[in-house]
């Protein structure tokens, strides 16, 4: 079975599609909801980067796990000269 939700653009996996969407999607908003959350708790603007930015590193991690096991990978094909 061919999973082919994300495709390599250089460094960056982009939806490529419906399911791909949904994943980047919930990605953005988890990150969005985690800042609001940290943002509540936090003492200063330098203690809310310091706790979000290991979180997004967290979430960007997962993504990018996520889409190289799904990306559609161009297909090697061997021709035989003789």
């Amino acid at each position: 079975m061919k999973l082919n939700w994300f495709t390599r653009k250089g460094l960056i996996y982009w939806p490529a599609s419906i399911i791909g969407w949904v994943i980047f999607v919930l990605a953005i908003a988890y990150a969005v909801y985690t800042f609001i959350d940290i943002d509540g708790r936090s003492h200063s603007g330098s203690d809310t980067m310091i706790n979000f930015v290991f979180n997004l590193l967290i979430i960007g991690l997962v993504y990018t796990i996520i889409a190289y096991f799904t990306e559609a990978r161009p297909q090697i094909t061997t021709t035989d000269k003789e």
